[in-house]
């Protein structure tokens, strides 16, 4: 499979994301500048995490209107996969490709730690092959990472199968203390009706190298490769 990985100014994120996939996962991967228009046969985009034009207006608000954001949105459109995390989750819900929005953290401070998340989607491709009863341990770092959406559209994610991960204990219990940012429902991720966009906040590409301790985000991007290719 050979993946895109976007680079925007204030990215900080995507030599992260291009050492996983290529180094680790043995994937063909190209780095993408934001003013391309040319995806150059990506068959899967990822819209690393970072600070996108300083985080001005809303995160991820100027750069939807990047030029190759009109690439991404044509080729999310027709079918093509594209991945969001933390600062790329927003964007992806600020061009519309994914429901609900992003909002300041219920503590109004920037969270950076380890989380647990348990897998919730039964048919999307990064969580389809995890353990639903286990606990991943995935690393967060935001200032902006509540969920929030209306209750129409919660009942359609619902409905959809379309939550992909919710905070949770180590235990995988959902508790208002295992919430880091007070996300509706400890929504950490979502994809959207057609199961080929996926956005989360958590960082699994901060845990996939077996020399920080921890693979649990590998096992998403086994995933992903799985289902996806």
């Amino acid at each position: 499979m050979k993946f895109g990985v976007v680079t925007f100014p204030g990215s900080n994120c995507d030599q992260d994301m291009v050492y996983v996939l290529k180094d680790l996962m043995g994937q063909e991967v190209i780095e993408l500048w934001h003013k391309d228009t040319d995806l150059q046969g990506a068959d899967f985009i990822v819209i690393p995490g970072g600070f996108s034009y300083g985080d001005y207006l809303r995160s991820g608000a100027i750069a939807k209107f990047s030029p190759i954001m009109e690439s991404v949105i044509a080729h999310a459109n027709n079918g093509g996969y594209v991945m969001g995390i933390c600062n790329g989750f927003q964007i992806l819900t600020e061009s519309g490709l994914l429901e609900g929005a992003l909002l300041h953290n219920d503590t109004q401070k920037f969270i950076c730690k380890n989380v647990y998340l348990k897998p919730v989607s039964k048919s999307a491709a990064p969580t389809k092959d995890l353990d639903h009863n286990k606990a991943y341990q995935i690393p967060i770092a935001h200032g902006e990472g509540r969920f929030y959406a209306d209750d129409a559209t919660m009942a359609s994610l619902k409905a959809n199968d379309q939550i992909l991960f919710t905070y949770c204990t180590a235990e995988a219990n959902e508790d208002n203390h295992s919430n880091p940012n007070g996300s509706l429902e400890h929504i950490a991720g979502i994809t959207n009706r057609g199961k080929n966009v996926f956005g989360m906040m958590p960082h699994p590409e901060r845990a996939a190298d077996k020399h920080l301790n921890n693979i649990d985000g590998l096992r998403i991007f086994e995933s992903i490769l799985a289902h996806c290719s």
